[in-house]
């Protein structure tokens, strides 16, 4: 039995009250993370912040668009920093949107064209623990997708 088919037995089925309460929060958490200048944007940035400072960072969201499922390099970026955050209790997420991800935190306004966006990191902003209530439900959010072997969830942002 391969893991599409296990996976497909799940019993507890995704409610999308679930899905918008997790896309609501992310939103909040974006712009939260933003204001207190604790997101990076960008593959290699993320890269750099997660080899030097990984415990620092809370949260990570992987983006990519249909058209970037035929980029072998950025897939492999993408898997690489997912194995990571898996291997240092980061919790991850999936968005399938990187024009609505721009669209939220801002990336590339003055060029008329996002950013790097595939990857965001959201980091702490001090040595205190961050206290954020979108950043709770979106660990809890993670933890109860762990829960059913859904190790990095996909979360659709509210309009």
């Amino acid at each position: 039995m391969t893991l599409e088919e296990v996976r497909g037995q799940d019993t507890v089925p995704e409610s999308t009250d679930r899905m918008q309460g997790a896309g609501k929060a992310l939103h909040e958490l974006l712009l939260s993370a933003q204001r207190q200048g604790c997101l990076t944007a960008g593959v290699y940035e993320s890269a750099k912040v997660l080899n030097v400072d990984p415990d620092n960072v809370t949260f990570c969201v992987l983006a990519a668009d249909e058209e970037d499922e035929g980029d072998i390099a950025l897939q492999i970026h993408l898997t690489l920093i997912q194995a990571f955050c898996c291997e240092n209790d980061i919790d991850i997420v999936r968005v399938g949107d990187v024009q609505r991800l721009a669209a939220i935190v801002g990336a590339g306004e003055e060029a008329g064209a996002p950013g790097d966006l595939h990857c965001i990191l959201i980091s702490n902003p001090n040595e205190d623990a961050w206290k954020d209530p979108a950043l709770e439900k979106l660990s809890l959010f993670c933890e109860e997708s762990r829960s059913v072997n859904d190790w990095v969830p996909s979360i659709t942002l509210p309009e």
